[in-house]
């Protein structure tokens, strides 16, 4: 053999060893950067709730949220690896949606709506990664008089937040290795039923890996009627949940119909690239936003105000989603005068259990006299005695 051959043969060799990236929570730095992606996110809402106060812009709130994900994010791993920078910092941008718009709302600066008000119902969504791990949360509130005040809340929001919390607790606590996603759906629509309320029957929960945040693992809040598979919606399949996975827990549930329609007012200003789609496009705003989209956002989703031509970005995003290649996120809401609560928070399936790394607690002026069932409430009972002793060790 040559000394040209052995050397060949000794690298292949090394290749074949090399072992593989393990991207998924049995490697203790991946759930590292799951928790520090968690903390940002809570972190975040937390400082954006402050914020929302009568006279407040949507537009201010959006963007002092994703100052917080990207300035908290920057502080970490700032070492490169193999010559590389870590990716970190938004993986969903921060959408704030008043009353009956119940998700993916963030204007654009030459599209502000009015201010916040005192009443107001606001949904606060957004998400973090690290490394292109990704932890997401979403928070509903109501805007109060003044700051420290404590809102007036009547009995059809107190019904539909506590539906949706709780419903996003028990979903969490249900998703764990070797259950089902229909079992999921069930326990959600059972609780939407005591509470009087519907669940949003376009969210769903999603599997979260890698720099992916809509997984191929879903659960949904409900299932679809014949007239709605009949009109394009899919059946959800059925799935099992295996250990080490991510799961983004999506909880919307509404006083109305529980029937989301796109928005007549609200521009769709968020997209994600689709990875596998390629076409010439013609229009050369159209080339300028995709190629920034290839450059900047290759995998997680983005609004259009992140980039700095915002009027070819608007031209632009027509031919792209039209052959394909952008998903939108359409602003979606409720009939008018519904009452709407989003919540959502993301869980790690653990060898010790299923663990809830994201969202904060309800706030206390959500108040019901409804009750779920009985396995139900024992559930959450035992949850909260759970997260009390962990609250006492923290102490």
């Amino acid at each position: 053999m040559s000394d040209d051959e052995s050397t060949s043969s000794a690298e292949s060799a090394a290749e074949e060893k090399e072992p593989e990236e393990v991207t998924d929570l049995s490697n203790s730095d991946v759930c590292t950067k799951y928790q520090e992606a968690s903390k940002i996110v809570n972190l975040a809402l937390q400082g954006l709730i402050g914020q929302c106060i009568p006279g407040a812009q949507v537009l201010d709130l959006c963007k002092f949220g994703a100052t917080i994900i990207d300035t908290s994010a920057s502080k970490m791993h700032t070492k490169k690896v193999n010559g590389v920078a870590i990716e970190k910092g938004v993986a969903f941008p921060v959408c704030v949606s008043v009353n009956d718009v119940i998700c993916n709302n963030s204007p654009l600066g030459s599209e502000e709506l009015e201010p916040l008000k005192a009443g107001d119902i606001v949904k606060i969504d957004l998400g973090c990664h690290i490394d292109g791990y990704i932890s997401v949360a979403a928070h509903t509130l109501i805007v109060p008089t003044g700051p420290g005040e404590t809102p007036e809340v009547d009995a059809a929001i107190g019904n539909v937040a506590v539906a949706a919390y709780n419903a996003m607790l028990v979903a969490a606590a249900s998703i764990k290795a070797g259950a089902k996603n229909t079992a999921v759906t069930e326990i959600v629509n059972k609780v939407a039923d005591a509470y009087g309320v519907n669940a949003i029957s376009s969210v769903r929960m999603h599997q979260m890996k890698r720099f992916v945040i809509d997984g191929v693992k879903e659960v949904a809040l409900k299932d679809p009627t014949a007239d709605e598979l009949e009109a394009g919606e899919e059946k959800v399949d059925e799935c099992e949940f295996d250990q080490a996975e991510v799961y983004a827990v999506d909880v919307a549930m509404s006083t109305g119909e529980g029937k989301p329609r796109p928005s007549g007012v609200h521009r769709t200003t968020v997209f994600k690239r689709n990875v596998e789609a390629n076409y010439r496009l013609k229009m050369k705003n159209s080339r300028y936003l995709l190629s920034e989209v290839d450059k900047k956002f290759p995998t997680l989703p983005f609004t259009l105000a992140h980039f700095d031509d915002e009027r070819a970005a608007k031209m632009g995003v027509t031919e792209c989603v039209s052959h394909g290649l952008l998903t939108p996120y359409p602003v979606l809401h409720e009939q008018k005068d519904a009452k709407v609560a989003h919540f959502k928070c993301t869980v790690l399936l653990l060898p010790s259990g299923t663990s809830r790394v994201t969202g904060l607690d309800m706030p206390t002026y959500y108040k019901t006299d409804k009750k779920p069932d009985e396995e139900t409430q024992k559930l959450l009972t035992d949850l909260a005695e759970i997260a009390a002793k962990k609250a006492k060790k923290k102490a």
